[in-house]
């Protein structure tokens, strides 16, 4: 085939006479010619520099946005916690010292991912809240954020029955190893705290739950008195918790209380004394309470204080425990008897009488009783059984064990 162009015979449509080559001429390659200059606008810095910058934003935006995707991934995922463990955020506490404390206890794996993913979670006055909290095996910094920012911290409960006194409730606080901060200096007044369970956090103080105690004492109390039988005298809402709180230390047993309750009404309807043991006891040792083996002794009976109602008439001056709602509605709702003594009948409960007569052959059963049982009946106090059961009234008793 030959390679002359066809229009005017010449090679490769070249124009002209053919020249003719040796052999090593015609193996040798020809000359490729030059690229076509570049403009002088492409070669301009301005455009390379933009360029440039184009390059680097695709580079960085790839980049945050694998950043953005692993930093989620890290913030979603399983922490390396394998067990539950307790975590405290202390009051005041920033974000960046939550999240140091968090990855130095091992919590989370990268204290910068969760400070700043957590802080675009919180807004509108969203925070970590202060508290005990029990973070989960594995739980995630999301996990994690959202448990504190709920604030649902860890409870803690301490429990005053009814029937401690004050000076009781105050070293049931103080022994407490979770409460914060030192007691009031001075006991509130007896009968003013409500016996109750009560739920706190790691770091609530004693004194705010004795705030809570007075608070909620003041309107059960209201509340109780304002509710009360028409029938009930009793002078005010002093003498209403005195007697609740008598009523209270003398009888452990929820359906006895207001049959208890309408012997000591009688009694002070009458003028009777109350020779009540726990009012004994309250003058004798206080707010301390009397020692568990120590039983009632007939001497005590004789002994003069301000609250021994052997001795003095109508009520003792003040509450000698903190009686709970049951004791309180009792006195204001006591049963319609004409019962005027009481006194412990061996099982745990009473045996009660509107007679001297009657009451003195329930006395002689219970001696008897104690007697069966090793003691001496004749050492031992019984309520109600006064040195001449002629000539004095007696009154309601309970088992010694219910004396404490």
């Amino acid at each position: 085939m030959s390679d002359t162009n066809q229009s005017n015979g010449t090679p490769n449509g070249q124009k002209g006479p053919i020249i003719p080559k040796s052999a090593s001429e015609a193996l040798r390659p020809e000359r490729v010619p030059d690229p076509p200059k570049r403009s002088r606008k492409a070669r301009s810095q301005m455009v390379i520099f933009l360029n440039f910058l184009m390059t680097l934003a695709v580079f960085v935006a790839v980049a945050a946005i694998g950043g953005v995707y692993y930093a989620f991934s890290i913030y979603q995922g399983p922490g390396p916690l394998t067990t539950n463990t307790n975590f405290i955020v202390r009051n005041g506490a920033g974000l960046g010292e939550i999240a140091n404390r968090l990855e130095s206890n091992n919590i989370i794996t990268d204290q910068r991912i969760f400070r700043w993913l957590t802080a675009t979670y919180l807004h509108d006055g969203d925070t970590l809240r202060a508290g005990e909290y029990e973070i989960k095996a594995g739980a995630s910094m999301k996990d994690i954020m959202e448990l504190l920012k709920s604030g649902k911290s860890i409870l803690y409960s301490v429990t005053l029955p009814e029937g401690l006194t004050v000076r009781q409730m105050f070293n049931k606080l103080q022994a407490d190893p979770v409460l914060e901060g030192d007691l009031p200096s001075a006991l509130s007044a007896e009968g003013s705290l409500r016996p109750d369970t009560y739920k706190f956090t790691r770091g609530t103080k004693r004194t705010e739950i004795i705030e809570q105690m007075a608070a909620a004492q003041t309107k059960l109390v209201d509340q109780v008195w304002e509710k009360r039988d028409s029938s009930v005298q009793l002078a005010n809402k002093q003498d209403f918790v005195t007697l609740a709180s008598i009523v209270e230390k003398e009888t452990g047993l929820a359906d006895e209380r207001a049959h208890v309750a309408s012997v000591f009404l009688n009694r002070l309807g009458k003028g009777m004394r109350l020779q009540s043991d726990p009012t004994v006891i309250y003058g004798l040792f206080g707010g301390e309470g009397k020692p568990s083996d120590r039983p009632i002794y007939q001497s005590d009976l004789k002994k003069e204080t301000p609250y021994n109602t052997y001795i003095i008439k109508g009520l003792p001056p003040t509450p000698i425990a903190n009686p709970g709602k049951d004791a309180l509605e009792s006195v204001a709702n006591p049963w319609k008897t004409q019962d005027l003594y009481f006194v412990a009948d061996g099982t745990g409960g009473h045996v009660f009488a509107a007679t001297l007569d009657e009451h003195n052959a329930n006395v002689r059963r219970w001696r008897k009783l104690v007697a069966e049982k090793g003691e001496d009946p004749s050492a031992i106090a019984v309520d109600g059984q006064p040195d001449d059961a002629a000539t004095a009234p007696g009154s309601g008793a309970q088992q010694k064990k219910k004396t404490n």
